[in-house]
């Protein structure tokens, strides 16, 4: 194990040893595949266990909310850093707690770590992106009853806008 200056340090190192995130869950309702908390902590903790880094949760309140903490801890240079995820439980029971804290932890740890799942929701939703299409530009003619063309009323604006930014005063104003 190397010797690091601090957690950042740290972290750099383990980054570099960290592949991806398998999917290795099925969601039943969507028939979805997705990372869970396991398959998160089985990308990360080897990489960061080999740089002197230990990972760990707590509950905890940011003072106007519950959370959860997620800290990684690097004890050669007792430097650490944290992320609190609110945590929005939606069910108010037990199943509800568990099922918000597990989430607030991948999410802690995928955010503290820098690691992602091999293909994110949001990859697959940019890929269904409809294509751009060019704007269409329509001579509207006068749009108001002084017969102001819009490139008149948008030189009026900027005007107006430019006077009352370089009052300094309610007064000036």
């Amino acid at each position: 194990m190397t010797e690091h200056k601090n957690i950042h340090m740290a972290l750099a190192a383990a980054q570099a040893e960290m592949g991806g995130v398998k999917k290795g869950s099925v969601n039943p309702a969507f028939k979805s595949k997705y990372a869970d908390l396991a398959d998160v902590v089985q990308a990360v903790s080897g990489a960061l266990n080999a740089q002197g880094i230990a990972f760990y949760h707590v509950p905890a309140s940011d003072g106007t909310a519950r959370v959860m903490r997620t800290v990684l801890a690097h004890g050669a240079s007792d430097t650490l850093i944290s992320c609190d995820v609110p945590l929005i439980i939606g069910k108010q029971d037990m199943q509800g707690y568990k099922s918000a804290t597990t989430y607030a932890k991948r999410i802690g740890l995928e955010s503290l770590t820098g690691i992602a799942p091999d293909d994110d929701d949001g990859n697959a939703a940019a890929k269904a992106a409809p294509a751009r299409q060019a704007p269409v530009k329509v001579d509207v003619g006068p749009v108001d009853a002084n017969g102001m063309s819009n490139r008149e009323i948008k030189e009026a604006h900027a005007r107006v806008s430019r006077q009352i930014n370089a009052c300094n005063s309610l007064e000036a104003l």
